[in-house]
């Protein structure tokens, strides 16, 4: 992984956040796919520029988008490099019109996530991680300003952040159990990892099933770029292999001091349920 790929990746997630922007403050239809997910031209336009974008700038190494036919990228599990691509995460933020959504690309080399790049079209910041390289914020014409996350230990003075929009009874159930000071409510797998790499809160936790690897492969090379820890709720890393897209065993992303006590209650968890 070498900082020149980080920076078009960087630059690839800024001029599709750009493009996303302008039909965020257009009026815009919205859908519904057969999974009875939302999806809106800032979707698919997105998709489109990031593929097309992205084999250019990594030829042969496929990319495995979200509105993206699957056909596209069918034999993805036998490459040794893969990129994943959310052309627009938190589209039902986007929908509501309250800022919460990002551009994700995240590539994957051998067994794990290495790049990551996270970038809000509204507010014009990107994060962006580099594993063995670094993690870094960067505003709008800023430098690249170093991220890390924070030191805490102790899980009750810890800060957690979950999903806004898609609320269950298993995810209150684990906040409550987590025992933690404070639980901010935000959109975007992508916004939530990057208050985790920047030292903002110490968890992210999503219990359930319904994040998807593209959801999360740029969060995992950006908090583990920044000295944190993913892994899904059982502890085991992430397989980006897998046969199913679907991260079945949820995501915990923490500032890896914290993270085996949030595996810990979330056992417990799973071991009270009817």
């Amino acid at each position: 992984m070498h900082r020149s790929e980080l920076e078009t990746l960087a630059e690839s997630a800024a001029v599709a956040a750009r493009l996303v922007r302008e039909i965020y403050e257009q009026d815009f239809a919205v859908e519904v796919k057969p999974s009875r997910d939302p999806v809106t031209a800032a979707d698919r336009q997105s998709n489109a520029l990031l593929e097309r974008r992205l084999r250019d700038a990594f030829p042969g190494v496929p990319v495995v988008s979200e509105e993206s036919n699957p056909l596209s990228f069918g034999d993805f599990r036998r490459a040794e490099r893969v990129l994943f691509v959310d052309p627009l995460d938190g589209t039902q933020e986007f929908i509501d019109r309250n800022g919460e959504f990002v551009v994700m690309i995240g590539l994957v080399a051998g067994p794990g996530a290495v790049a990551g790049v996270i970038h809000a079209p509204v507010s014009g910041v990107a994060w962006i991680g580099g594993v063995g390289l670094g993690a870094w914020r960067v505003d709008p014409a800023g430098p690249w300003v170093p991220v890390h996350v924070s030191a805490t230990r102790d899980l009750g003075q810890a800060r957690a952040v979950a999903s806004r929009s898609h609320r269950s009874l298993r995810l209150e159930r684990t906040l409550a159990a987590l025992g933690v000071r404070e639980v901010r409510s935000m959109g975007s797998a992508g916004l939530k990892g990057a208050q985790v790499a920047e030292g903002l809160a110490e968890a992210y936790v999503h219990p359930g099933a319904g994040l998807k690897r593209w959801d999360v492969c740029a969060v995992d090379a950006l908090v583990t770029a920044a000295g944190g820890r993913i892994s899904d709720v059982a502890g085991a890393p992430i397989d980006y292999r897998a046969d199913s897209l679907t991260c079945q065993r949820g995501l915990v992303a923490s500032n890896g001091l914290t993270h085996e006590a949030i595996l810990a209650r979330l056992a417990q968890v799973d071991s009270c349920r009817p």
